[in-house]
């Protein structure tokens, strides 16, 4: 689906232009997610990561390895979280979330629903699901009782395949008529993530620009971004 299929229609691109942010939102904010390779020295690159500057959740996103070895692998990164006070959300499966005691679930549109994910994990828990380019997606996501939406991929990525491209407006709309936070995905650096807060995101999630490179100048640069 492309955002002009939405059914809602296209958004017009003068919203955009009228946006302002509503200063009562609270300042946007980081969202980290790992690479899929969490081994090795991985846990000391998170430590150097969190450390570095403001980070509000980190999601752990691993695929193709058994849920025991998943959870082995997640342990000592939840600590990691839990000792900085950052919310530790797993990657697509509720199973998961749920032996580990994780603060929240983000789910693909494949992953099952954010009521299934309530059932099984509690009132408490941080339920995030994935709506590419589609305000009617988010919608449905925000009625099923979702803690908050992701849009995206916003820029070229080459963390994962994308297949959608929404425009920076579709955050524009979504906090003018909610108060639901929406997350933007794809691609962002400290040198493009200026027009996406501009527009109303309420968190960046970011993953190959911190760890392809320096975790804590990554975090830094960031931080100035968003301060």
């Amino acid at each position: 689906m492309t955002l002009d299929d939405d059914p809602l229609g296209p958004l017009d691109p003068d919203f955009a232009r009228a946006f302002v942010r509503d200063m009562r939102r609270p300042p946007c904010q980081l969202y980290l997610i790992s690479p899929l390779d969490v081994t090795g020295g991985f846990a000391d690159r998170l430590a150097r990561a969190l450390d570095a500057g403001p980070v509000a959740a980190f999601q752990f996103r691993v695929k193709d390895i058994d849920q025991h070895s998943a959870a082995r692998l997640a342990e000592p990164l939840q600590r990691i979280c839990a000792d900085r006070e950052v919310a530790f959300i797993v990657n697509d499966s509720i199973s998961l979330a749920k032996r580990l005691g994780a603060d929240g679930v983000h789910l693909g549109q494949d992953d099952g629903d954010a009521r299934e994910a309530r059932d099984a994990l509690g009132p408490t828990v941080q339920i995030g699901v994935s709506c590419h380019d589609s305000r009617h997606l988010a919608m449905e996501a925000g009625e099923a009782g979702a803690d908050y939406v992701a849009f995206g991929a916003f820029y070229p990525t080459t963390t994962k395949v994308t297949e959608h491209r929404p425009e920076p407006v579709i955050l524009s709309w979504w906090s003018t008529l909610f108060e639901l936070p929406c997350v933007a995905i794809g691609g962002i650096t400290p040198a493009n993530a200026t027009p996406l807060v501009k527009a109303g995101a309420d968190f960046l999630a970011v993953s190959g620009t911190v760890w392809n490179g320096d975790e804590a100048a990554a975090i830094k640069a960031f931080a100035e971004v968003l301060k």
